[in-house]
């Protein structure tokens, strides 16, 4: 695609799905792009890149966020369609609530024309469900592959003339006040448009206060007899007897994921390199998640990282001046939204262009 004319001159820092579903839109838009990453473009060190992630709409009690996840949700299934990849696998999302709050999240549901099933603990006996629990399906949600999207999306951008993916291109520093970014190297790039999407590293380019977060993942390969269990299975959050854990299921060649917001803890930085993950993923062994976790291969432990905006809390796109957007890194939730940054930064990349 060819940009239009009068098209704005859009810097990406940050090569994660925020960043590259910018570029895509913003290209989509007629706009110029430039995408720049201390890695390479997808980066497997980014804080995006995993094998999948849960996509849900439902926010009990919140009509305007389930209305706006209801937006993200169609929007990723454009964009299979889009980038020519399937990335999406509508297995479905459960969530626990206690019984007694059953009526209410199916009710808000229903006002909000979000389809879901009520399920007993018993149609999923494997996992472990807290006391006084059931689960809720919303029959729409799913998982995204995630690593699929990030390289479905560099590809779609590789193609396009008005796309320039710079990989290996660390910045170091951001003015906010003429949207210029500075390179390792020196090399100064601006445009009439920047946003900054870098991860946990947003927070050392622009002046927002975050806060970063480790979280230790377990990845398990199911034996044969639970492997047939997990044929088809959602996603479920909720687990265990604080609530707090959450499993997402082995699709199209991945494996199954735990962890909690139990093993969830601040840190200083993304260096991991002198902290020990067996005694997390020992603590997740024991959480209850599953109901026979003999049966169970651990395949792999990593620790994970995202930020939330200090104030606001979560994944928070905020404009540091008239030329300058950043957004922080907020784990699965953000990469679910990140469709709707997207449409924000085309629609922000139009009215610089005028």
């Amino acid at each position: 695609m060819t940009p239009a004319a009068g098209g704005a001159r859009v810097v990406v820092v940050g090569a994660g799905v925020t960043g590259l579903l910018t570029a895509v839109e913003c290209v989509l838009a007629g706009h110029r792009v430039t995408v720049l990453d201390r890695g390479a473009i997808p980066d497997p060190g980014a804080t995006s890149h995993d094998q999948h992630r849960a996509l849900r709409t439902l926010a009990v009690g919140d009509a305007d966020a389930t209305r706006r996840m209801g937006a993200a949700h169609r929007r990723w299934q454009e964009l299979e369609s889009l980038l020519g990849a399937g990335f999406y696998r509508q297995v479905g999302v459960v969530t626990a609530w206690p019984r007694e709050r059953l009526a209410e999240v199916t009710g808000f549901a229903a006002a909000a024309g979000v389809p879901v099933e009520t399920l007993g603990p018993s149609a999923l006996p494997h996992l472990g469900f807290p006391a006084g629990t059931a689960g809720v399906r919303e029959s729409r949600a799913g998982v995204l592959l995630a690593g699929r999207v990030l390289r479905a999306a560099a590809r779609w951008l590789a193609a396009r003339p008005a796309a320039a993916l710079r990989p290996y291109s660390p910045v170091t520093a951001v003015d906010t006040g003429t949207g210029k970014v500075t390179l390792a190297g020196g090399e100064v790039v601006g445009g009439d448009l920047l946003l900054v999407a870098a991860g946990p590293w947003t927070r050392d380019l622009v002046d927002r206060p975050a806060v970063l977060h480790r979280q230790t993942m377990v990845y398990l390969r199911p034996g044969r007899t639970q492997a047939r269990r997990w044929r088809h299975a959602p996603a479920v959050g909720g687990l265990g007897p604080d609530g707090r854990a959450w499993v997402v299921p082995p699709v199209a060649g991945t494996l199954l994921k735990v962890s909690s917001d139990a093993v969830c803890r601040e840190a200083a930085d993304t260096d991991t390199s002198a902290e020990d993950q067996a005694p997390w993923a020992e603590r997740l062994a024991a959480a209850g998640i599953l109901r026979d976790p003999a049966g169970y291969e651990v395949a792999a432990v990593r620790a994970c990282h995202y930020t939330t905006d200090t104030a606001a809390g979560g994944a928070r796109l905020a404009r540091m001046s008239p030329a300058v957007w950043a957004r922080t890194a907020c784990g699965g939730s953000g990469f679910a939204s990140a469709p709707l940054v997207a449409a924000a930064m085309a629609e922000a990349a139009k009215e610089a262009a005028i």
